[in-house]
């Protein structure tokens, strides 16, 4: 989750307004934006561009002593069945992963393992995310082992609202040891790229794995904004790619940002990061910042009195990440975003940051699935009104280069255009929910194929690099 409650921007920061990647959202009978040359894409084994869409597993993963999520395989069952979703970000723990200095725990990954086939069974991306909040339990937060937190007796206070426990004494202290910020009695980044290179080992061949988030929502004790984005954490980020690639040569490798800024729509420090896989298309490198406007980011809604401000932070967000990308050369999925949709509002907010997606060509994973008022289902596993709203007709696969694509819900019509490229094989698929397509779709612009109602996934043939721009829209069957 967003660390919220912190008020100090990105130390240097400036609103510098870079050129879009792509061309902003028109209105709805203009059809979906189109995107710009160089746009890049995670991919599957057939070349398709993937679009990941779907849920974190999940925030119950953090606390308990096993490190795994509420999770069960029906209620994966269950999630792909109610949202059509092929993407999830699994939270892992440092903490059970390597609880003592350089001794692993493989029974832990197995479980996770497991947990993972039970999603590629599905279908699904697996997206594993090393995650931290407040460091670790040792200074009242989750994901360090005790043996890494290093904050020499300094006090951690408890706070009413969880985040500003990152600026407590205690805190401040582990992450600038961890960090090389003072010096540490251990190299523990040392530490915290064997562990990355043990988890890669281990998930190198699990064909659901897409890749490996390294590390949530970092933050740089005394050290802010570009001074750490460009150095201590531009430092491990650099040591752990280099890690995972002596053992896994193909996977992606998701890098965030500083939270406390980039969160909230401000610039990232975060500079070019090299992979030993090669330079612009051999890389595979891709960005995974979150988004959590601050007025939500502290708890409240979308309104009238904070819409405003909302959609200027989303607008602010949108050219520092595809400014920050390009950079990367990176393609984008936005790691969290979400809030809890009780609050007015929340609904219009989700829908907003879905289109903003589709609009930037950007992967999306919900935050989270843990049953509540911020989930598609209650503590009763009853649906609540965000299911309907993340359950929306999108292209899974293109068979070629992405053009635009957009779900134009009032007139029913999901439309996608690409252009076929050599070597892609296989068709482009959408998923169409039955809530808008209960018989499945009619299509014009393309030729359809297979129709799926089990897993509402419509198959249209891909065209070849000879006949153009494919533009193909998708309506309910009557």
């Amino acid at each position: 989750m967003g660390i919220r409650g912190i008020r100090w921007a990105a130390a240097g920061a400036t609103a510098a307004v870079a050129a879009a990647l792509l061309v902003a959202v028109g209105p709805a009978q203009a059809g979906p934006p189109r995107t710009a040359t160089g746009h890049r894409w995670i991919t599957d084994d057939q070349g398709r561009a993937l679009v990941l869409t779907g849920l974190n597993t999940a925030s119950s993963a953090k606390s308990p002593p096993d490190g795994l999520p509420w999770i069960k395989e029906a209620d994966v069952q269950r999630e792909s069945d109610a949202l059509g979703s092929n993407f999830v970000r699994f939270l892992i723990q440092w903490r059970t992963v390597e609880p003592s200095p350089g001794t692993y725990d493989d029974g832990y990954l197995d479980r996770v393992a497991e947990r993972v086939r039970w999603y590629g069974a599905r279908g699904y991306r697996v997206m594993l995310d090393l995650h931290q909040d407040v460091y670790g339990p040792a200074v009242k937060g989750n994901g360090a082992p005790v043996w890494a937190t290093e904050a020499e007796g300094l006090p951690v206070a408890e706070q009413d609202q969880w985040e500003l426990k990152y600026i407590e004494p205690g805190t401040v202290r582990a992450f600038d040891n961890f960090w090389g910020t003072r010096e540490a009695s251990r190299d523990l980044r040392a530490h915290y790229a064997a562990a990355w290179a043990h988890i890669a080992a281990r998930f190198a061949h699990e064909t659901a794995v897409v890749g490996y988030d390294l590390m949530n929502e970092p933050f740089g004790g005394s050290v802010q904004g570009p001074a750490f984005e460009a150095g201590p954490l531009a430092a491990l980020y650099r040591r752990t790619i280099t890690a995972i690639r002596a053992v896994d040569h193909d996977s992606w490798i998701f890098v965030e940002p500083e939270a406390v800024s980039a969160n909230w729509g401000l610039p990232s420090g975060l500079p070019h990061l090299a992979d030993p896989r090669g330079d612009a298309d051999a890389a595979r490198i891709a960005y995974a910042p979150h988004l959590y406007p601050l007025p939500m980011d502290l708890g409240g809604g979308y309104t009238a009195n904070t819409g405003r401000w909302v959609d200027r932070t989303l607008a602010s967000w949108r050219e520092q990440t595809e400014k920050t990308a390009r950079r990367l050369g990176a393609p984008v999925l936005i790691g969290e975003y979400g809030l809890d949709v009780t609050l007015p509002g929340a609904l219009e907010y989700v829908a907003k940051v879905r289109a903003l997606a589709d609009a930037m060509g950007a992967g999306t994973a919900y935050w989270s699935n843990d049953p509540g008022s911020w989930a598609p289902w209650d503590q009763n596993l009853k649906a609540t009104p965000l299911l309907p709203v993340l359950d929306r007709p999108a292209p899974r696969a293109v068979a070629g280069d992405p053009i635009a694509y957009a779900w134009d819900e009032p007139l029913r019509t999901l439309a996608v255009s690409w252009r076929p490229k050599e070597g892609v094989r296989g068709d482009t698929e959408v998923y169409l929910p039955a809530r808008f397509f209960p018989h499945g779709g009619e299509v014009t612009g393309a030729t359809a194929g297979a129709w799926d109602p089990r897993t509402r996934i419509l198959h249209i043939a891909a065209g070849t690099p000879d006949t153009g721009e494919v533009s193909a829209r998708i309506r309910p069957r009557e």
